[in-house]
């Protein structure tokens, strides 16, 4: 009779102890295969969390920055770069700058292909008399519309921009001069023809002419100078410009930049607030699936290591009964010629064998358990979520573990057995 068909016997007539053995190596490897599954699925349920989060977040910064950008095209500039000896007291006293700067400065500037900024105006701007309509105090602004820097950047809606020889009027002098379109003006002995003017804002606006740019300068004398670049459309990742301070006194160090507040400007600062939330909020999120991840595995590698004592313990004990309980057996087989190492193999092969198919439906049942906790979580079900919780190197771990463990378990009750002299065995089964 050959081992396997011992062994198909003693299961055949031993179904009760091979059954509980089955089901201590069931549970240990179930607990196993479970835990770690478990924790697989809370890793890619925090990865699709996470990577949810990051991608509302940057759609609702893209949202905003496009809000951004449309306001910038309303309140046109709100970047003004003027030469470095201008006294800021005096332009915000005064509403204009009186120091100069080259007008090539503009074209540096341009060159240098800074991605903040869609368009640069260069002006030049004073206060003087008008004299051709009864002395009266006016702000003179030659401006001159450039091409933009950016391509896709959209043609703003200010500052204004004059043909030239013609005139836009701030809404006091045409107000109080009462021209009609397409009249002609004098202006410090030059003709200009009356384009419209601008809406009442209640600013230094309401009293300003604005005119071309090379005839302004010729106007007052200052051929080639400017004393402002207005910097429109622009857009900064800091909230304070000051990156792109950096940038534009780097390549223009004879100016200074002044930062006009307005809508935009607030908004930038808003855009970079709900930023600095967003991944606090992230960070955080992050920190609370690690820690509940660190919780997950402190309780597993509690629980597994307990899980796993006691099944090897039950199948000592079980085993042990079971040579107790087949001694009489083992006695005659080995009276009939069976050696020690043919009684070892008996048990051991019975161990392998459970170990095998304990294996096999622990890993199955654990898998399906932690992938059913999984369905709960929301990763979704069907082959999809299977696929993903599914790990060959938790399988292979539980297929080489559990058979290891009956195998180490059965070891030293198969010694016991396969050691004892058959006389004494059948001594002790006649007296009992």
């Amino acid at each position: 009779m050959t081992t396997r068909d011992l062994v198909r016997k003693e299961i055949k007539y031993h179904k009760l102890a091979f059954i509980l053995c089955l089901l201590s190596v069931i549970v240990a490897t179930g607990v196993f295969a479970g835990e770690l599954t478990v924790l697989k699925a809370h890793d890619i349920e925090t990865n699709s969390i996470l990577t949810e989060k990051e991608m509302q977040t940057e759609d609702e910064m893209e949202q905003m920055e496009a809000y951004y950008r449309r306001i910038m095209e309303e309140h046109g500039f709100n970047l003004l770069i003027l030469p470095k000896g201008q006294n800021l007291d005096n332009f915000y006293a005064e509403g204009y700058a009186s120091k100069f700067m080259p007008e090539e400065y503009v074209d540096r500037l341009a060159e240098s292909d800074i991605p903040s900024i869609a368009h640069l105006v260069p002006v030049i701007e004073q206060k003087i008399r008008w004299q051709e309509e009864h002395n009266r105090t006016i702000l003179l602004l030659g401006t001159q519309y450039e091409m933009p820097l950016i391509e896709s950047a959209t043609r703003p809606r200010s500052p204004v921009e004059v043909a030239p020889g013609r005139i836009v009027l701030g809404y006091e002098l045409w107000d109080s001069l009462n021209p009609e379109v397409g009249d002609t003006v004098e202006l410090l002995g030059a003709a200009f023809e009356v384009e419209g003017h601008q809406p009442q804002r209640g600013t230094k606006e309401d009293i300003t002419v604005w005119i071309d740019l090379d005839q302004a300068q010729s106007l007052l004398g200052r051929e080639n100078q400017i004393n402002a670049i207005q910097a429109v459309q622009t857009y900064s990742t800091n909230p304070d410009f000051s990156s792109l301070r950096e940038d534009i006194t780097r390549i223009l160090p004879d100016t200074q930049v002044v930062i006009l507040e307005n809508e935009a400007t607030t908004l930038a600062k808003a855009i970079d607030r709900a930023k600095e939330t967003a991944e606090f909020s992230l960070a955080r999120e992050q920190e609370d699936r690690l820690k509940l991840r660190v919780e997950m595995e402190t309780f597993a590698s509690w629980l597994i290591p307990i899980v796993a004592i006691a099944s090897m313990m039950l199948i000592v004990l079980l085993t042990l009964a079971n040579v107790r309980e087949r001694s009489y057996e083992i006695a005659i087989l080995r009276t009939l010629g069976y050696r020690s190492r043919q009684i070892w193999s008996l048990f051991l092969t019975k161990a392998l064998l459970i170990g095998v198919i304990g294996a096999t439906l622990g890993y199955i049942i654990g898998f399906l358990a932690a992938a059913a906790l999984g369905t709960g979580l929301g990763l979704g079900s069907g082959p999809e979520t299977i696929a993903a919780l599914f790990d060959v190197r938790i399988l292979v771990s539980v297929m080489v573990a559990a058979p290891g463990m009956s195998l180490l378990a059965s070891l030293a009750p198969a010694m016991v057995a396969a050691r004892r002299d058959p006389a004494d065995l059948l001594r002790e089964s006649n007296n009992a």
